[in-house]
């Protein structure tokens, strides 16, 4: 006869199923042709640093137009310093960024830039981080508002704070007073043609990523989040209708350990009444694990949910999405298996809203809530990106994050 099941048991088997599901990342293992479009269509070039701007011609999704600063002259970072957001010193990163002109910005060598005030970023800029190690760390972090055609690529952002009230220049011709920025670490207002490929990104002060105030054609791919409460917001507010117009593809991400803290335990009360609790606590903190959508049409493909603490996929003020083809491993914990949450509003008014998964696959008690009747099939058509087996979420997202590799050797 077998031992009494308890829930300790049950734990311990999730546990495993997600260490089982995580440490796969550490075979170490690579083939050049992965599946992945993004990182076939220039990875398997072993002179890829000497043909740097065949990136901008392999993006996916609704970004896939973005060209950043292929049509302009390389422009190559020597100096990590950031003593003056309005005087930028010639070779730092901000002096690279405010330019009138497109570029393509690289990095003579590894480094960490911690800014002073917000990094304010003019249009057709490229920042590629590719064989060496950048960080954007310990201060300030990037802002895109109100431009268009922006690549940041390959970059480890991380620790930002809470900067402002001072004066920041965001091109050659103007700089002017900053209020408190929230601490996010891309901030994308207002601006389109918008691709973050294969960063590294954790413990911001505010979001890792937020897209607000009409921002759209947008692609968030390869990247790795790992370590926060907030990741990504889009949209601005339920009232701001402009977010309708707003288009993002979220592809090929791995969403990872540590992306919100854990609710307490408390195994003392009446099982209802903590139900109730933990409900109510979280709509109260307004917290969501991997994004929050308000308004517009996302289309979440192949990324590979490993870890959560509340729920995967949040929204509210009638968003459409269209989720294709990811892992959803559900944590330990007995409160958070559904991967779905929509925010202020009965059922009576969120059943009506296009939220379908198509080819998901739900682990360890996962669940996806659909509602709404949009034919998810041709909303995958209108991002240009048509999914792959969710079987394959392992090889597609294997080398999510900011890519190690060298100039001189394969990526």
């Amino acid at each position: 006869m077998g031992a009494p099941w308890s829930w300790g048991n049950t734990l311990s088997i999730s546990k495993l199923k997600i260490r089982n599901s995580t440490e796969r990342r550490r075979l170490g293992y690579f083939s050049c042709s992965t599946g992945n479009p993004i990182d076939d269509c220039w990875r398997c070039d072993k002179k890829w640093h000497r043909q740097r701007k065949r990136l901008a011609s392999c993006a996916i999704g609704f970004g896939r137009n973005a060209v950043g600063g292929r049509d302009g002259r390389f422009y190559v970072v020597t100096d990590p310093s950031d003593h003056d957001p309005v005087k930028p010193t010639p070779g730092t990163l901000r002096y690279a960024v405010i330019q009138d002109r497109p570029l393509w910005i690289v990095f003579k060598r590894d480094m960490v830039i911690t800014l002073s005030q917000e990094l304010i970023m003019n249009s057709f800029k490229t920042i590629d981080g590719r064989g060496v190690n950048v960080h954007i760390a310990g201060g300030a972090c990037i802002t895109i508002q109100y431009v268009t055609n922006i690549i940041i690529h390959g970059i480890n952002i991380h620790d930002c704070k809470r900067t402002g009230n001072a004066m920041v220049r965001s091109s050659e011709t103007h700089y002017g007073w900053r209020t408190m920025a929230d601490g996010d670490g891309i901030s994308i207002f207002g601006s389109s043609h918008i691709w973050i490929d294969h960063n590294s990104m954790s413990n911001c002060a505010d979001g890792l990523i937020d897209a607000i105030m009409g921002s759209t054609a947008i692609t968030i791919s390869n990247n790795y989040f790992t370590h926060h409460n907030e990741a990504i917001l889009l949209g601005h507010t339920d009232s701001y209708t402009r977010d309708k117009m707003m288009q993002v593809t979220i592809a090929y991400n791995h969403f990872g350990e540590g992306l919100i803290q854990r609710m307490p335990r408390f195994f003392i009360f009446d099982f209802l009444l903590l139900v109730n609790w933990y409900q109510n606590f979280v709509e109260f903190l307004n917290l969501w694990c991997y994004f929050r959508c308000r308004h517009g049409y996302f289309h979440v493909v192949n990324n590979d949910y490993t870890h959560w603490e509340m729920y995967a996929i949040g929204g509210s003020a009638n968003p459409t999405i269209n989720s294709q083809g990811n892992r959803f491993l559900a944590p330990g914990n007995r409160f958070a298996k559904e991967v779905t949450k929509r925010v202020g509003a009965g059922k009576g008014e969120w059943n009506q809203w296009n939220w379908r998964s198509q080819g998901d696959l739900l682990l360890n008690g996962a669940y996806f809530t659909s509602s709404g009747a949009g034919a998810s099939s041709s909303y995958g058509r209108a991002s240009s990106l048509a999914a792959k087996s969710s079987s394959l979420v392992g090889m597609l997202t294997y080398s999510s994050g900011a890519l190690k590799c060298r100039i001189g050797t394969p990526c």
